[in-house]
């Protein structure tokens, strides 16, 4: 097991990636550049937690998981245009955002 696989938050992130793509077949049509930007947000996630974690140096450390931070509210922000578009329902986007709150808190946390 790598080191990066221990940490909650990169669990956390991969159970969003899990999430994410459960729903993205049905966003079609107009929802598509939606679609494909949750996509590559999402995956940038704990890719950005595994390479930060296993950097020496406190500075690479943090701008990884700023990264990942970034990615995260990205995927908040294309959650909530996925709501306003209706294609996510209200409770859908409740559980989306509530992993990338648990998400954000733990890397603002890691990077303080």
């Amino acid at each position: 097991m790598f080191d990066h696989e221990k940490l909650d938050v990169y669990q956390i992130s991969l159970r969003f990636v899990a999430w994410v793509f459960e729903r993205v077949d049905r966003l079609k049509g107009y929802h598509r550049h939606a679609r494909d930007e949750l996509i590559r947000a999402s995956q940038s996630v704990p890719r950005n937690i595994a390479e930060g974690n296993g950097k020496r140096s406190t500075a690479d450390r943090k701008r990884f998981f700023e990264r990942a931070r970034g990615s995260a509210l990205e995927c908040a922000a294309v959650l909530d245009e996925l709501y306003i578009m209706k294609a996510f329902d209200e409770k859908e986007t409740i559980e989306g955002k509530g992993l990338l709150h648990r998400i954000v808190s733990m890397l603002t946390k890691m990077t303080d």
